[in-house]
């Protein structure tokens, strides 16, 4: 009884079998097919191969949100040279509260030559240069976030040379912490002193002769100091063509959180508008002579995260691949042969041509219609 039930059930699994075989005698090969399915089998190799490569890559999803945090303290990462003496110039922050960051809290100065040694001119000139193409290619940002922590760092390397010049520049680097509201970090003639209105800078003790604003942006950066990651005014070198002159980066800051497979980091990202001019009262150009960045923040929060394809997705898509070639292949082949077949017959059906009867001894005649390759007449 159970044999019985047994081999129902076989039977029911059978006839519910979707893939019947075909015995292998009733299978006829041909050239033409042969050299489709050679043609299937290779663009399946290479598409798969290049789908495999598609599964390794990862690609940066951006979303955007409101931010919310408006109690946390920004951080703001400078490395700047500047040609004049550092008992000439003074650095400083003061935001829309009325609020002083004296460059006391976090900055040092230190007596630098301004013209680069030869080593460094060729990092200043890689680094400008890769500023260049991301203006053109927006994507290799995605590549720079993706490569954070494991390619090199983007400090100035320090000088090779053992150069007997005397320092004629001042080197400010180090970070400060301010309150997330639009500011103005300045670098200016004389030091900051506090003033029941703002502040002001001890300008009368220098000479208006030595004033030289020329100035090199080797790290500029909001957030946390993330190595690898390359910013908008890295690099930037501006020479001044008179004493009273002011350089003038209007920068709006977007607060972004970086979620990759090596790192997490909370960092910033910011757009740049450069402007420079001469001071000249005279002509109704007032100002101060100086470097001023503007900054203010942005409402949005971007958040940034590597994405990686799913094995189920590439499963899905790889089985797309074989099976949508199987089929296209196999219809294109019955479509040709169809179509060569049809051309064929035609030309089997105008071999055909009717010829005279042929008279037999006994006064019969023929009217059988030969082929003409059969015809020696």
């Amino acid at each position: 009884m159970r044999r019985l039930n047994r081999k129902k059930t076989l039977n029911l699994v059978k006839e519910l079998d979707a893939f019947p075989k075909v015995p292998q005698s009733y299978v006829e090969t041909s050239a033409s097919g042969g050299t489709v399915s050679l043609i299937a089998f290779t663009t399946m190799a290479l598409l798969t191969i290049m789908e495999f490569s598609v599964y390794q890559d990862t690609w940066m999803k951006y979303e955007y949100e409101v931010d919310k945090d408006f109690s946390s303290k920004l951080r703001i990462n400078i490395d700047i040279t500047v040609a004049m003496k550092c008992q000439y110039v003074g650095a400083d922050v003061l935001d829309l509260a009325e609020t002083m960051v004296a460059s006391a809290d976090g900055l040092v100065y230190e007596p630098a030559i301004f013209d680069l040694s030869p080593q460094q001119k060729e990092w200043q000139r890689m680094l400008q240069l890769i500023q260049s193409r991301l203006q053109e290619e927006h994507s290799l940002q995605d590549v720079i976030f993706k490569s954070a922590f494991k390619s090199a760092s983007t400090a100035l390397p320090p000088r090779e040379d053992d150069s007997s010049q005397s320092p004629d520049a001042c080197r400010i680097r180090g970070h400060l912490y301010v309150n997330k509201v639009a500011g103005n970090f300045h670098i200016t003639v004389g030091k900051a002193i506090p003033h029941p209105r703002g502040h002001a800078h001890l300008a009368a003790l220098v000479n208006h002769e030595s004033y030289n604003f020329s100035h090199r942006i080797d790290h500029l950066s909001f957030g946390e100091l993330v190595p690898g990651i390359i910013n908008p005014l890295d690099g930037t070198e501006k020479i001044a063509v008179d004493h009273n002159q002011m350089f003038q980066y209007f920068i709006t800051v977007v607060p972004t959180k970086l979620h990759t497979y090596k790192i997490s980091a909370d960092t910033h990202q910011f757009s740049v508008t450069e402007r420079e001019r001469i001071i000249n009262h005279a002509a109704g150009s007032h100002g101060v002579s100086g470097i001023f960045m503007k900054y203010d923040l942005s409402s949005l929060m971007v958040t940034v995260t590597e994405e990686h394809m799913p094995f189920w997705q590439f499963f899905v898509r790889l089985c797309g691949i074989v099976g949508g070639i199987f089929s296209t292949t196999g219809m294109l082949h019955g479509i040709g042969k169809f179509i060569v077949e049809i051309i064929c017959c035609r030309f089997r059906l105008g071999a055909y041509k009717p010829v005279h009867s042929v008279p037999f001894e006994d006064g019969h005649t023929d009217n059988h219609l030969p082929l003409l390759e059969n015809n020696t007449h």
